[in-house]
């Protein structure tokens, strides 16, 4: 609760005002992207979903594992597991020898995938890890099995390219040589295809974004009016990054009780809460330079939508 009221403090006091995309997701907000990840606009998931669907077996095969030999599978950003539970039901049906450790932010979204997994694939040893990335990692590194690291739906591009190079190279450093990395990420793509997917005709992605104030009214006691908000989404191909803010549809003064300030907004000022990086071969070899990470091999979906890059830590 400290850190979310400073990073909120922050965030809003600075310009332009920002909020940080992780504290999208309470119970509410798990709903909504779940929702979100179903709509006929937003490709990402079925884009990935149909690479673990289809090429099951290919991606295996880049794994470099074996069936006699032990390995851990590690998720991080588990969500629903729909994507993965394509991978665990083939490896469970060729008996590869394996733990999955999905870790989240959310425990909630732990405990639904568990209690989906137990009845869906019971024979896939499961453990979750709630918390942040690199703390679990580092609790696992001890354990010096072959590790293979599963980071899908693109989340790598909810960073701008500088945090992404350090989030690949502390990833890397908590690994030991060999180790896989994939990574899933969205390929650039014209507006037309790419701006939907952040700004549905439903509406879902606008309360998703809207729901952070919700959150900051309902735990750290604002006076966010939501009706006097609204989700604006942009995109620009050539620079390759979907942008989503929150902007005031009119001048106004929101107090938080817990930070004990009152904040200024202008009539059409935004507070940015997401970018959405979309890639191509030479941004991925930018982001994966100084990380210890060799690119082994790229499997796209039919569409050529999407692509998972297999890395192996050398």
């Amino acid at each position: 609760m400290e850190t979310f009221k400073n990073d909120v403090d922050s965030g809003l006091s600075s310009n332009p005002k920002s909020l940080s995309s992780k504290y999208f997701y309470d119970k509410k907000g798990d709903a909504l992207f779940a929702e979100i990840m179903n709509l006929p606009e937003y490709y990402l998931t079925r884009c990935e979903l149909d690479i673990f669907q289809n090429k099951t077996g290919e991606l295996i095969e880049a794994f470099g594992v074996n069936s006699e030999t032990y390995f851990e599978l590690i998720e991080l950003g588990a969500g629903d597991g729909t994507k993965t539970k394509e991978l665990l039901r083939a490896l469970a049906a060729q008996n590869y020898s394996f733990d999955y450790f999905p870790i989240d932010i959310s425990s909630n979204v732990l405990e639904v995938l568990e209690k989906d997994l137990m009845k869906e694939l019971p024979t896939v040893s499961v453990q979750t890890k709630q918390g942040d990335y690199f703390d679990v990692l580092a609790s696992l590194k001890t354990s010096n099995k072959p590790k293979v690291i599963l980071f899908l739906g693109s989340n790598i591009g909810n960073m701008n390219d500088d945090l992404a190079a350090d989030f690949l190279h502390n990833l890397g450093a908590n690994l030991s040589s060999g180790d896989k990395l994939l990574l899933g990420v969205d390929i650039i793509k014209p507006q037309e295809i790419v701006l939907p997917a952040y700004d549905d005709s439903k509406g879902v992605t606008a309360k998703f974004n809207l729901n952070l104030l919700e959150r900051i009214n309902n735990e750290l006691g604002a006076n966010f009016d939501l009706d006097n908000f609204q989700h604006q989404a942009e995109y620009n191909q050539d620079e390759g990054i979907a942008k989503s803010f929150i902007v005031s549809t009119e001048e106004q003064i929101v107090s938080i009780e817990a930070t004990g300030k009152s904040y200024h907004f202008g009539k059409g000022e935004k507070i940015h809460t997401e970018i959405s990086r979309k890639y191509n071969d030479e941004l991925i070899e930018k982001i994966t330079a100084n990380s210890q990470f060799m690119q082994h091999q790229k499997i796209v979906d039919s569409k050529s939508y999407f692509a998972d890059y297999i890395l192996i830590r050398d």
